[in-house]
């Protein structure tokens, strides 16, 4: 809808030649999708940093929520290319989805690197509780990642009224789960040593 607007204002623009003091103005659904799309550009950024926040207080480590964030731009990955292989355009539905998305590979990260911690807290070296954590973990993470994307397959399906709505929402979140859970179990582990340095530094200077 937006590129046809688009088009449509400068066709209007180009061809049409408007009295004095007449102007053309889109509304409708239009109006109503740029109006959701401008409180989306506040909304998701506001609910990224209060994530970041409140794991800061769970973790205390800058380096680790990062670590855990970097699961937000992981889970992206996978929405834009179902969103790509499927033929659809990023609307709002697609941006609930998005927001939906990000809860969930936040959630997968959290979970993995708590499991590593304890290891780690537990005594053994770095490396050794990561490789423990993220096997330990490889299953809660892909039951996850499986009954959240099974219980979207039915939207994902959809072909009568609504489904405008609920396919772009069940294709970013599934494609999205792939990719965060795929690389989660890879990306997080191999990483954890580079971003908990200062925690562990302070784990081995409390011990």
């Amino acid at each position: 809808m937006g590129s046809v607007v688009a088009e449509l204002d400068q066709r209007i623009t180009e061809e049409v030649d408007l009295p004095a003091g007449y102007s053309v103005v889109f509304g409708g659904q239009f109006e109503n999708q740029r109006r959701a799309q401008q409180t989306l550009m506040v909304v998701v950024p506001l609910s990224l940093a209060l994530i970041f926040l409140l794991l800061y207080f769970a973790f205390g480590s800058v380096g680790q929520v990062l670590l855990i964030m970097l699961n937000v731009p992981l889970a992206l990955i996978g929405g834009v290319i179902s969103l790509w292989i499927t033929g659809q355009y990023l609307s709002v539905p697609s941006s609930i989805g998005f927001i939906t998305l990000f809860g969930l590979a936040v959630l997968n990260g959290v979970v993995m690197i708590s499991a590593i911690n304890q290891r780690v807290e537990g005594g053994l070296p770095p490396a050794e509780a990561a490789f423990e954590g993220a096997l330990t973990r490889l299953r809660p993470v892909l039951m996850t990642a499986f009954t959240s994307a099974l219980g979207l397959i039915p939207m994902l399906m959809a072909s009568g009224i609504g489904s405008d709505v609920q396919r772009p929402l069940a294709s970013v979140v599934v494609g999205g789960l792939v990719s965060a859970t795929l690389l989660t179990l890879v990306v997080l582990p191999t990483l954890y040593q580079t971003f908990s340095r200062g925690w562990i530094g302070d784990r081995t200077h409390q011990a």
